[in-house]
């Protein structure tokens, strides 16, 4: 199909300040499936790349656009290209030149000019004057800088300035980047998050986010894809009535296949059953892939059973090195020839380009059409390795460095329902007893009761859907129905339940009361029992995923501490949280959580009230956040440092700590002409005489805006 038919217009935001993302890039997905679909950032058109932002005067010479893998970065650097080639946009550009990085790896041991290197990919120019062309305005794009095997040096390199001089390729690269070369011609690079900071701040104009797919954009991807619309509404439905699988869909390559497994099948329903989980969906996709290959090449199933368990074996190897892209001798490695990989054009992709003269001789270049379909291959490799008496094949799996969906995948293969759909493939292949099944299952509640990472226990509970085993999530969501949550004493598998359920579910989360919870009061015995500061970094990543719903946020009488509000803070940092009552009383905070809550202040723009009360705060913590609310972009309206632990059987009463010092501090930000702090709450503190001196001088002045004060 055309690309000008199916297109479907991305969800491109600005993208923050091109800092590297080291989490997951499922986690990744599923945070921007959760903040994207009412944010109110301001989505960029891709032929709108290089323009500047509403408000904005910069020149934009070098743009960075991130977005994990097949959220379709190079799907749109291919639209750019369309329609500047049709006349349907940036007519005022004269040139582009896209130089893949797969392509540029290929040629990363020869000496190369700017112009030699621009007429070997592109010989039909070679009659034009090159000065010429750097004359006008011209566009080079570099695709896949994570797939780049080039070492490009910003701060060593030598300096090039003329476009005749020949030099390394990864040195022409970060001549023209840092603008030696051509400094008037424009820049855009793409890359996966993780690789996003290779290229320093200071030679990037704006940095942009591919986020793949709204809800909106969805819908018309699957409308175009699927011609007839009575399936394409089927498959919509279907696909919306599983969280999991509809979260996935705001990526592209996801809707692809999606398209290819749910048109095929529920024109043909009559008898099967309809993917749910994420297995089920990738293990009907490589079937389908097999048949298409059976009927345009007439193979018999005996070499698709061979072929598929090699590039399985292919998967894991290099999914084990970290690698995304590999060469004909890897294929080598596991027997496979390179004319069978190729005609797996659904499942790999051979990558090169046969009509140009540069790459006769070249070695030839292989990725997985998905990082997901690589996992996928790579489970069913170790399924049937470990199936049949391969115990040594877990030995290799290192968990630091395999991606989270090939243990669901894993374990989706082990569940009997999947059986059938495997022997499909695999004829041989053993069924996993119930009993296995049942065991993992338990052992993955075991793992969900210890101290694991946000991330972690996510992963588990998705590995639980996989093994389809909700009984967490159904306990909590009938505490949640019955409205006893409040009064149930939950054990740690259910609070991450609980988290799970507030990060999958459609529902908008406003006001969130730990209060509430009779097993999350004052007791310090029972507060440790169940690792409340574990908790506070679970409910930051609950947060993250779901920043814009949530208003109202009280975890007063917890044992947070000082790291548990460094994790909070990162929260308030994001641009899309909307948080705007945050209330910290008695949680055991110092002078330490006043620097992260600084920090955050700086940029947050949602929070109006703050409560510190019963926090030994004192004079050092109120200074850090007295500078933060000098910052023009803090709207905090009330904040309170109040009583730290109030009179009891006669013992003196203890403060926040908070003396004339402190007061001078918070005098120094109701000054500022940036501060909107209309409520102040000070009881129980050493303020004396002097410190209320100091708060009635603040009250003369033209820029004080305080109307409550105690």
């Amino acid at each position: 199909m055309l690309l000008n038919e199916i297109y479907t217009e991305l969800y491109i935001t600005e993208g923050g300040s091109g800092e590297v993302n080291n989490e997951h890039e499922v986690r990744q997905i599923e945070m921007a499936a959760r903040t994207q679909s009412s944010t109110d950032d301001t989505p960029i058109k891709c032929n709108d790349i290089f323009k500047p932002l509403l408000g904005q005067d910069k020149l934009i010479k070098t743009m960075l656009t991130k977005g994990v893998a097949g959220i379709g970065k190079t799907v749109s650097v291919q639209k750019f290209i369309v329609d500047w080639a049709e006349g349907e946009a940036n007519q005022d550009v004269h040139f582009i030149f896209p130089l893949p990085f797969r392509e540029l790896n290929l040629i990363n041991t020869q000496p190369f000019s700017l112009k030699g290197l621009v007429h070997n990919f592109f010989p039909q120019i070679k009659d034009m004057n090159f000065t010429h062309i750097a004359d006008h305005n011209t566009v080079f794009i570099f695709d896949g800088l994570d797939e780049r095997r080039l070492s490009l040096n910003f701060l060593n390199g030598a300096v090039i300035t003329n476009a005749t001089d020949k030099t390394t390729v990864d040195n022409l690269l970060t001549n023209l980047i840092n603008g030696n070369l051509l400094p008037s011609a424009k820049i855009w690079i793409t890359s996966r998050p993780a690789a996003a900071g290779q290229i320093p701040l200071e030679f990037i104009s704006q940095v942009t986010e591919i986020r793949g797919f709204n809800d909106p954009q969805k819908e018309e991807y699957f409308k175009k894809r699927i011609t007839n619309q009575s399936l394409a509404d089927r498959t919509i439905t279907h696909l919306k009535s599983s969280r999991s699988l509809y979260i996935m869909c705001h990526i592209p390559v996801f809707c692809w296949i999606s398209a290819t497994v749910l048109e095929k099948m529920l024109r043909d329903a009559e008898g099967t059953t309809i993917p749910r989980t994420l297995t089920q969906m990738y293990t009907h996709f490589l079937i389908i892939q097999t048949c298409i290959r059976k009927e345009k090449y007439v193979q018999t199933g005996h070499v698709d059973k061979e072929m598929i368990f090699k590039l399985g074996q292919l998967a894991f190897k290099q999914l084990i090195k970290g690698n995304l892209i590999f060469y004909e001798e890897d294929l080598k490695e596991c027997d496979i020839d390179v004319k069978d990989a190729v005609v797996y054009s659904g499942v790999c992709t051979q990558i090169f380009r046969e009509e140009s003269e540069l790459y006769l001789g070249q070695a030839k270049v292989f990725c997985f059409v998905h990082l997901s379909i690589q996992e996928h291959l790579a489970a069913l490799y170790v399924y049937v390795s470990f199936s049949e008496g391969n115990k040594v094949v877990l030995n290799q799996w290192n968990p630091a460095k395999i991606f989270d969906l090939f243990l669901r995948f894993l374990l989706g293969l082990s569940q009997e329902s999947n059986q059938s759909l495997l022997q499909m493939l695999l004829p041989h292949i053993s069924a996993c007893g119930s009993q296995n099944v049942e065991q993992t299952i338990e052992y993955i509640k075991i793992r969900l009761r210890m101290n694991l990472s946000p991330e972690k226990y996510i992963n588990l509970f998705h590995c639980l859907n996989e093994l389809n085993d909700s009984s967490l999530q159904d306990e909590i969501q009938n505490l949640l129905s019955a409205r006893r949550l409040s009064k149930t004493k939950l054990s740690p598998a259910l609070w991450s339940a609980l988290v799970f359920v507030l990060l999958t579910s459609e529902r908008e989360v406003e006001v969130f009361d730990l209060r509430k919870y009779r097993w999350m009061r004052i007791s310090h015995r029972m507060l440790l029992e169940y690792k409340n500061i574990n908790k506070s970094i679970l409910l930051a990543s609950a947060l993250n995923s779901n920043p814009l719903h949530l208003r109202e946020l009280d975890l007063s009488f917890n044992f947070l501490g000082d790291f548990g509000v460094k994790q909070l803070s990162e929260v308030l940092r994001n641009r899309s949280c909307r948080l705007e009552k945050l209330k910290l009383f008695s949680c055991e905070l110092t002078a330490k959580s006043c620097v992260a809550l600084s920090t955050a202040l700086k940029s947050n723009t949602s929070l109006t009230e703050l409560d510190l009360s019963k926090n030994a705060l004192r004079d050092s913590g109120v200074k850090q956040l007295s500078a933060g609310l000098r910052n023009s972009h803090s709207k905090l309206r009330s904040l309170s440092v109040a009583l730290r632990q109030s009179c009891q059987m006669g013992r003196k009463s203890k403060y926040c700590g908070l003396t004339v010092i402190g007061c001078s501090s918070l005098c120094g930000a109701l000054r500022s002409k940036f501060s909107y702090l209309s409520e102040l709450y000070l009881n129980f503190n050493s303020l004396r005489d002097t410190g209320v001196r100091f708060i009635c001088e603040c009250l003369k002045q033209p820029h004080c805006k305080l109307e409550k004060l105690r």
